[in-house]
């Protein structure tokens, strides 16, 4: 009789740590943890004089009398938004914007459908194309008041004495056209990368389509062409008046803010640098930002629109 024997099961290990997945808590924390440095950075130097400008806006501060200073709320922003100057200076930055935007979205629009179309040389011509809006701000408003402007050795000049025309002096003739025209020239280019942008998105299959039904050119750029570059329209619009809602360069430099020229950013210099008023120029800088900001929320709402077409159409 041959006897068995049952081997003993193994008893637990009860020594041996239990491993425990991270939570999603801690997940999170190590995937945002290298972005803080980025972050802390951000708000040192963006928000916090930002809530610097807004705790001075509501005093009443002349630098050159800081031991004056008192509280007084909001009536720096009864000043500003009363003060005839500050209001011309608001509605010269609306004309300065309005103009500035639309010109160049229409060249821009332009120049975006030649640059669509294949022939030799396309490369060094968006090239060139592009060139204006990487000159740095100052040397492109010195640019043109300089060597385009001037009235005695200009090129503008230069071109109307050699076909016989007249020699206006362009700054104080056309102030605000004159700092118009070297925006223009500046922002046409970022208009004409967001446009070409939009226009080689377009779907290819249904342009051949309207082709083939015999639809013209005309006809596929008013139908097919325009309604699919609205969010391009619309985010070109809403970046390029955020910049020049802010803009001082050209203004500060062709015509240092005279002859109706001033806007709200050249507006708030003079009443810090020159009137040495620090609550009246926060206070103004503020209504800049809030504004600004508004724009913003509206570029932001186009770009995630798109975000969502491109998605949807992958």
């Amino acid at each position: 009789m041959t006897a068995t024997t049952t081997a003993p099961s193994a008893a637990p290990d009860h020594t041996r740590p239990t491993v425990r997945p991270p939570s999603n808590r801690l997940r999170a924390w190590a995937t945002r943890a290298p972005l803080l440095p980025a972050l802390v950075f951000m708000i040192v130097v963006t928000q916090l004089p930002f809530v610097a400008t807004l705790v001075i806006s509501f005093f009443d501060w002349n630098a050159l009398y800081p031991d004056a200073r008192s509280f007084t709320g909001f009536a720096n922003y009864g000043d500003v938004l009363g003060d005839p100057a500050l209001r011309k200076s608001v509605w010269t930055t609306i004309l300065l914007t309005v103009a500035v935007v639309l010109a160049s979205l229409v060249l821009g629009l332009a120049l975006a459908l030649l640059l669509d179309r294949k022939f030799k040389g396309r490369g060094v011509v968006r090239t060139l194309l592009i060139a204006p809006f990487l000159v740095v701000p100052v040397a492109a408003a010195l640019l043109w008041k300089h060597v385009l402007y001037n009235p005695e050795y200009g090129l503008l000049n230069g071109l109307l004495h050699y076909v016989g025309g007249p020699q206006p002096d362009w700054i104080s003739n056309t102030p605000l056209l004159a700092v118009e025209a070297s925006l223009v020239w500046q922002w046409t280019p970022f208009m004409m990368l967001i446009l070409l942008a939009g226009l080689q998105s377009r779907d290819q299959q249904q342009i051949e389509a309207a082709r083939v039904d015999g639809a013209g050119d005309w006809q596929i750029f008013v139908h097919l062409t325009l309604p699919h570059l609205r969010r391009y329209l619309e985010l070109g619009a809403l970046l390029g008046s955020i910049y020049i809602v802010q803009n001082f360069d050209a203004v500060f430099t062709i015509t240092s803010g005279g002859l109706g020229t001033a806007n709200l950013p050249y507006t708030v210099y003079q009443s810090f640098y020159q009137a040495h008023e620090n609550g009246l120029a926060s206070a103004a800088g503020v209504l800049v930002v809030i504004g600004s900001i508004i724009i913003a929320t509206f570029a932001l709402r186009v770009v995630s629109s798109l975000f969502r077409e491109e998605v949807g159409r992958a």
